[in-house]
This record gives structure tokens, C-alpha cells and sequence, in this order.
């Protein structure tokens, strides 16, 4: 079962030096600006927490990994400044999880869209199930996943990031997501991708710090200039949220749901 918060939740447990970060929310695990924040927030505490050295990060629930963008909060947006500040918040989740000294293990069960996507190729390894396809809806309420785009082309390429920016109705697979190197590992089965996600970070957090530090700083080197690409990428998103058809499409899919 998920949160039933409105807002969505966040807890963090932790088992040694493995840090173990959960949210939810009600609306298949989508990310609103409070959401958002907490996740933000919680990566740059824990990457300032001595006694952490590994994050693995999860979502609720037994369905939906990541909807995305809460189309609730895009509905509720009317000026320009409102909706760059949404999605700022998508860019500053990524730039946290770059630049956080620890390495952070994604764990993704089921299906993930849009900014989902984005959240997971900020992971710096992915455990995933067979039912973690993903899509990149963004082009078809007519927006683009710009903010996310560095992050995702970094690990699947460029011909990757075409694939699925440009055919935003199309289930892309897990497998897909494995040979285009989203995904580190997938499993058959639920049950099997719980045990393993738990017990790999675990024995990933139980080695130095410094040196899953270093090795954190070499895998991002060459993204410094994501810290003013990412916001920029965030004002050109909020524009195209405005425009009418968006808003329109946005509303049709409200009211289907």
C-alpha cells in the first residue's frame, strides 16, 4: 500500500551506513514541489551525514515507481514565475543527487514517467524489476523533458534520449532500459529485486568513504555546468506549461482519471 498524504511522504531509515530514503504519494508516486523539496533536502543532509556512506532510494506502493510531475500542481499554475519554480524543483532534486558525496542506488519496482525517469538516471546504479518500463510522456501535453534531458542522455545516449523523447507513447522495457545502461540489473520478480537492492547497497555502503566518495566525483565529472543549465532548461519548461494546448491536455487527463 502508499501514502494516502495528499502532499506525499518521505521517511528515511538506516541500517549502518546504508541510508534508506522512501516516498510516495497517492497520485502513482507523482512529484509535487513539496515532494520535490523533501527529496532535495534529505539528499543533501544525508550526503552531510559522516556516518552515511550510501543512499539507496525507493518509492512506496506496489505499482508505479515515479508518474512524474503532479499534473494537480501543473493545473494550479498561472504565471510564469509559478511554473519555473515547479520545475526548478525537478532541477534542483538532480543537481543534489550529483553533487551528493554518496553514492546513491536507485531501486525502481514498477513503471516510471516523465520526471521518474529523470530521477532515476540521477542514480548512480539501478536495480530494477521486469515491470519497470519507462516513457518519456512529455511531448504529447506539450511540454519537453528538457530539465531531465542531460541526466538521461548521460546514460542511455543520445539516440536513447531520442527514442524516447520523441515517441512520448511508447513503453520503452526494462530490458531496453538495461542494454541502453539506465538500469544496472533487472529481475524477474518483485520479491527478488527487494532482497537484492537492500543487501547490494548494503555491501556498497560498507566499503571506504573516502574512497565511494572519489569515485562518486568521477563518475558526474564534466557536469559542473549543470548547476545553471539545469534552472535555465526549468524557465524554458515553465513556458511551455502555460501555453493553452498544454493546459488543455493537462485538464483532459485530470478529468480521465
Amino acid at each position: 500500500m502508499g501514502t494516502s498524504r495528499k502532499q506525499g511522504s518521505l521517511y528515511t531509515r538506516f541500517s549502518g551506513p546504508l541510508a534508506v530514503v522512501e516516498f510516495g504519494h497517492p497520485a502513482s508516486n507523482s512529484l509535487n514541489t513539496e515532494l520535490l523539496g523533501r527529496l532535495c533536502d534529505e539528499i543533501a543532509t544525508l550526503g552531510n551525514n559522516p556516518g552515511v556512506s550510501a543512499i539507496l532510494v525507493q518509492s512506496e506502493g506496489d505499482r508505479a515507481f515515479c508518474a512524474g510531475a503532479s499534473f494537480d500542481e501543473l493545473l494550479q499554475v498561472s504565471t510564469p514565475e509559478q511554473s519555473t519554480e515547479f520545475f526548478s524543483g525537478f532541477a534542483r532534486l538532480i543537481n543534489s543527487m550529483r553533487t551528493c558525496p554518496k553514492p546513491i542506488v536507485g531501486r525502481v519496482h514498477g513503471k516510471a514517467v516523465g520526471g521518474g525517469v529523470g530521477l532515476i538516471a540521477a542514480c548512480d546504479y539501478v536495480l530494477a524489476s521486469e515491470a519497470a518500463s519507462i516513457r518519456l510522456s512529455e511531448l504529447s501535453i506539450g511540454i519537453a523533458p528538457l530539465v531531465i534531458a542531460p541526466a538521461v542522455k548521460r546514460k542511455v545516449g543520445a539516440e536513447g534520449l531520442a527514442s524516447l523523447a520523441l515517441s512520448p507513447k511508447e513503453w520503452k522495457s526494462a530490458y531496453w532500459a538495461l542494454e541502453k545502461g539506465l538500469y544496472s540489473r533487472v529481475f524477474e520478480t518483485r520479491k527478488e529485486l527487494d532482497s537484492e537492492a537492500e543487501f547490494f547497497a548494503s555491501q556498497l555502503a560498507s566499503h571506504p568513504p573516502e574512497a565511494l566518495s572519489l569515485m562518486k566525483q568521477s563518475l558526474w565529472e564534466g557536469t559542473a555546468h549543470w548547476k545553471e543549465l539545469l534552472p535555465a532548461r526549468a524557465a524554458m519548461t515553465g513556458r511551455l506549461a502555460l501555453s493553452r494546448t498544454t493546459q488543455e491536455t493537462l485538464k483532459k487527463f485530470k478529468d480521465k482519471s
